[in-house]
């Protein structure tokens, strides 16, 4: 019997995009689960180009919606954060790479999750470390590895 006990989380999903058949809440919570190492409350924002768009040059000082952006608060009572993910830059993003819509959303919420848990790819060791985690965890969700070249 495995004793190690399973980390919570807390997932709040504000669909602010009109982009249709975007991933219920039960699939959105299935990948952040995949990538859990401790315990996490999250809100996760799908917005369209104009909303990332501002975001991005709000609080990165870059005018350009990003496929991704995730902010981390390590509170008293525990870790929080919120992932914003803009959805047409995703759906482009996909179509470019030549991947799937499912597979590179899974790994958008993979890659935010991890950075919610200290993750980062700032310099080539961590970047190494992260995106073998994340190939291991997109691989155990059946969806290719996100970093080959296709």
């Amino acid at each position: 019997m495995n004793s190690k006990k399973m980390p919570r989380l807390s997932l709040f999903v504000q669909y602010a995009s009109t982009a249709p058949a975007l991933p219920g809440r039960p699939q959105l919570r299935r990948w952040f689960q995949r990538a859990l190492q401790r315990d996490l409350r999250v809100t996760l924002r799908l917005v369209d180009e104009a909303e990332g768009r501002e975001l991005n040059r709000q609080f990165r000082g870059k005018d350009y919606a990003t496929n991704v952006l995730t902010f981390v608060y390590d509170e008293p009572e525990g870790l929080s954060g919120d992932v914003v993910i803009c959805i047409p830059v995703l759906q482009r993003e996909a179509a470019e790479q030549g991947k799937s819509l499912t597979a590179h959303f899974a790994h958008l919420v993979i890659h935010a999750a991890l950075h919610l848990q200290g993750y980062d790819h700032e310099d080539e060791a961590d970047a190494l470390e992260m995106e073998s985690l994340e190939r291991r965890l997109m691989l155990e969700l059946r969806h290719p590895d996100p970093y080959q070249e296709l």
